[in-house]
């Protein structure tokens, strides 16, 4: 992930990209005591010290291989001591990019939230969104669990591109859109052939069909079409896995998909060039929406 594009003289961005920072700084205690003489010794506190010298040292942080995690938690004191200053704006959307980069992804969306809340119209809003949504897509799991996080990943790319569309974040958000479909579909998949190699044909074919009807613009479609094709011949339903191989046949004909589909129906007899005259419901009217071009 690219960090925000940094305006002259602040932002991580800036600093990694022009290469014209190297600041340091020393984040002390208020008072130490020091142990076994009781001397109590005193130290810059982050209350006496600027915004701009905390910033920097958040920057500082933020360079280093594991500093990511410290320098969100610099930036976030920033906007605690100093609320209403340029430094707090400048603040919660770089702490937003470091709890991120430290893997702390409902800290970074608590800050990105906290961003747009403040400041929606800003020029970084854009980037907060999108941070909010890379915060679920990066914990995007296996296909074998849970998919709730998906669902809330969709969501939030989808409010990435449809709020911000002119923005550099929308062609990167809707190829992750497509990718968390397809991720969605793959689990539908997964689920489906489970059903399959136990024999339980009508799950499958519920399986499948959520990929044909709601996925169908997915690297899974062809798949499934050749799955339900399958369960259709195992359940005796000929006239339906005519119609689903001849959808097969008209979208995907070059597939190694429609070559099975093709070899096992033409090996009983059936067509794979028209759907069957006796077929019903929604593979009907998928085959009729193929057939006027309005499908896939």
């Amino acid at each position: 992930m690219q960090p925000i594009v940094g305006r002259a003289g602040w932002g991580y961005a800036g600093m990694m990209h022009m290469g014209k920072k190297a600041v340091y700084g020393i984040l002390t205690a208020s008072v130490v005591l020091v142990a076994g003489c009781g001397q109590r010794e005193q130290e810059v506190s982050l209350e006496n010290q600027p915004p701009e010298t905390i910033y920097q040292q958040a920057e500082a942080k933020l360079a280093t291989r594991k500093g990511a995690e410290d320098a969100a938690k610099l930036f976030t004191e920033v906007e605690r001591l100093y609320p209403y200053s340029d430094w707090a704006k400048r603040s919660i959307i770089m702490s937003a990019f470091a709890y991120h980069q430290a893997k702390l992804y409902e800290e970074s969306r608590g800050a990105a939230q906290r961003y747009l809340d403040f400041y929606p119209q800003d020029e970084d809003a854009a980037y907060a969104q999108y941070l909010i949504a890379l915060s679920f897509y990066d914990q995007i799991d296996d296909v074998s669990r849970d998919q709730g996080i998906t669902f809330q990943a969709l969501q939030a790319l989808r409010n990435t591109v449809e709020n911000y569309p002119d923005s550099e974040y929308a062609s990167s958000a809707l190829l992750k859109f497509d990718l968390a479909l397809d991720h969605l579909a793959g689990k539908e998949m997964d689920i489906g052939r489970f059903y399959m190699k136990k024999g339980h044909f009508g799950a499958a074919i519920n399986r499948f069909r959520v990929v044909v009807e709601d996925f169908q613009t997915t690297t899974h479609t062809p798949e499934a079409l050749h799955r339900l094709v399958e369960a259709y011949v195992s359940l005796g339903l000929d006239s339906d896995a005519q119609t689903a191989g001849a959808i097969l046949g008209y979208n995907f004909q070059g597939t190694n998909w429609y070559k099975d589909t093709h070899v096992l129906l033409t090996g009983r007899g059936i067509s794979t060039e028209e759907a069957s005259a006796d077929s019903q419901g929604w593979l009907k009217q998928i085959w009729r929406q193929v057939a006027r071009g309005e499908w896939l």
